[in-house]
């Protein structure tokens, strides 16, 4: 992937995310019956927070960089 510039906060800290692959089946049974896959992509705050679920891995960086965060891989 490319590498873009991190964004930074007002306070000057950068605005990370992280980005991760998870088992659908290991989600919810309210988010499991809304998708067929067999995994998605979860886009987590530094608290562990999940902010978004994507499809794929390009998708969930796209989000993350839209929303001005600096994405970086987990495993």
């Amino acid at each position: 992937m490319t590498d873009f510039p991190s964004f930074q906060s007002e306070a000057g800290t950068t605005r990370i995310v992280y980005v991760r692959e998870i088992k659908t089946a290991d989600l919810p049974e309210e988010v499991r019956a809304r998708t067929s896959l067999e995994h998605l992509y979860s886009i987590h705050s530094p608290d562990g927070a999940v902010l978004a679920l994507v499809p794929d891995r390009a998708q969930a960086f796209v989000v993350a960089r839209q929303n001005e965060f600096s994405p970086v891989s987990v495993h």
